[in-house]
């Protein structure tokens, strides 16, 4: 069974009707006063705006540009973020409890002390982020996190989202199979082909005989590749079985249904 929450969200800006676009009345409010609660300002641009302990409770953020906005102290509870660009942005002490942060980018966000509700990063970008409790780091949260930061090629950051993934939730394979991948890609054919190994055990006690046989084949291969470097064709395990899986513009599967078919080429 699919765990909840382990997705690639797109960042992908989509369409809206025009009854969700901003108010400009309820824009104009907000840049006067900072207080706009339940305002409608999706798509709004307001980038590097300054709205420290701003009310924006329940507000319509839909898709909007925050990014560099200054948010410190500001009341975000229940607001739709959904899609919305905060890339970069200080949220230092905002209350972000009851938000939707579905597609949010949040990467490079200063959010110490912010409140956030537990498992609130598990649909959101947050790669690169500052001051996240560690209540908020769920297993999904640090998997997407890790699925984000091998999607820029960052192979070592997301071998260490991977690395805290597993630690909270040891017994998840996918996070194995991932691991594995970024450690191949890195170059450390030798721990990339236990993580496999060690997935295929976890699936196959999880009764998934097929995906264990997939992974065994896998890690098998990568040991292979020890002896014999030109059988990847030069590159590393990872970049073969994570061509196509990791830059899609669209909502990916988890990371090993994607991966894992690869590995079935002969």
């Amino acid at each position: 069974m699919t765990p909840r929450g382990l997705f690639l969200l797109p960042l992908v800006l989509a369409m809206a009707p025009d009854t969700y676009a901003a108010d400009s009345r309820d824009l104009l409010k907000v840049l006067q006063s900072s207080h706009c609660p339940n305002c409608r300002l999706a798509d709004a641009d307001l980038v590097h705006a300054d709205l420290r302990d701003a009310n924006l409770s329940g507000a319509e953020l839909q898709r909007a540009n925050l990014g560099q906005a200054n948010l410190d102290g500001a009341d975000l509870s229940g607001a739709d973020l959904s899609f919305t660009s905060l890339r970069g942005a200080s949220l230092r002490g905002a209350d972000l409890r009851g938000s939707t942060l579905y597609g949010t980018d949040l990467r490079h966000v200063d959010l110490s002390g912010a409140r956030l509700d537990d498992g609130a990063l598990e649909q959101a970008h947050w790669h690169g982020a500052r001051g996240i409790s560690a209540g908020v780091q769920s297993h999904a949260a640090l998997h997407n996190a890790g699925v984000a930061a091998a999607e820029q090629g960052q192979w070592s950051a997301a071998e260490t989202l991977f690395s805290a993934a597993i630690v909270a939730e040891p017994s998840e394979p996918l996070s194995w199979v991932a691991r594995g991948l970024c450690r191949g890609e890195l170059g450390d054919t030798t721990k990339a082909s236990r993580d496999l190994a060690h997935a295929g055990r976890l699936f196959e006690s999880q009764g998934e005989s097929e995906k264990a046989q997939q992974l065994l084949e896998a890690s098998q291969k990568a040991t292979a590749a020890m002896a014999d470097p030109a059988s990847t064709g030069g590159n590393g395990i990872g970049s073969q079985l994570l061509s196509g899986a990791l830059s899609t513009a669209q909502a990916l599967a988890p990371i090993a249904l994607r991966a894992l078919s690869p590995m079935l080429l002969p």
